[in-house]
C-alpha cells in the first residue's frame, strides 16, 4: 500500500449524517467507506452503481405539475382522496 494522504471536500449536512450512520451499522468509518469506494474506482475504472437521471425531475414533468398546481389554486381542479391500489 502506498502513503496515505489526505483528501477534502465539502459535503452536504444530513448526506453526512445519513452516511454515518450507515457507516455505522455496517461497523465501518466514513474514511473506510471512501477508500472502498476508491478502490473499486481505479480497479474498475468506472463508477460501482448506476448514475441516472430521476425522470420525475425532468423538464416536462416538472412543467406538468406545475401546471397541475395552478389548476388545483385556482379552482379548476380539485384534490380527492382515494384508496391506495396495490400493484403485484
Amino acid at each position: 500500500m502506498g502513503q496515505a494522504v489526505n483528501v477534502n471536500f465539502r459535503l452536504d449536512a444530513e448526506d453526512k449524517k445519513n452516511m454515518e450512520q450507515v457507516c455505522t451499522e455496517l461497523g465501518l468509518s466514513m474514511s473506510a467507506a471512501f477508500t472502498i469506494f476508491a478502490k473499486k474506482v481505479g480497479r474498475e475504472h468506472r463508477i460501482p452503481f448506476d448514475v441516472s437521471v430521476d425522470p420525475f425531475y425532468s423538464e416536462s414533468n416538472i412543467k406538468e405539475l406545475k401546471r397541475r398546481i395552478e389548476s388545483v389554486r385556482s379552482g379548476k381542479s380539485t384534490l380527492e382522496e382515494h384508496d391506495l391500489i396495490e400493484v403485484d
